[in-house]
């Protein structure tokens, strides 16, 4: 029996816990196994490549408009970072860099309607 939890709007922390509880005590009931796996993805997101992921769009029938706004959200974006050392009294900047991969985050999407 599979089951995906995690952002999943209305399924809470504690209802995966309920699952797997009771998924584990019927199997010792029943004397049967009990598998479980946990796959944390949220890193995967970081690996994302943007030049390949936008080249798989239109198999997925993302084409157009819409693929190009993905286009310009993902692509030509930098960032920078600063580290403030309150102790050192020291502030400092690193150097703006294109980002290749990973979802941006934080992000402010506009909602475009073609």
């Amino acid at each position: 029996m599979g089951n995906q939890f995690g952002s999943r709007r209305g399924i809470a922390t504690e209802d995966t816990i309920f699952k797997l509880t009771n998924e584990i005590l019927n199997a010792l009931n029943n004397r049967t196994m009990a598998d479980s796996i946990f796959c944390d993805l949220e890193k995967a997101f970081n690996s994302v490549n943007h030049d390949l992921l936008l080249a798989k769009l239109p198999y997925y029938a993302i084409s157009g408009k819409a693929k190009l706004l993905l286009a310009y959200y993902l692509q030509n974006r930098h960032q920078r970072f600063q580290i403030i050392d309150s102790c050192l009294n020291s502030d400092t900047v690193s150097q703006w860099i294109k980002i290749k991969y990973g979802v941006p985050q934080g992000s402010i999407w506009v909602h475009c309607y073609f």
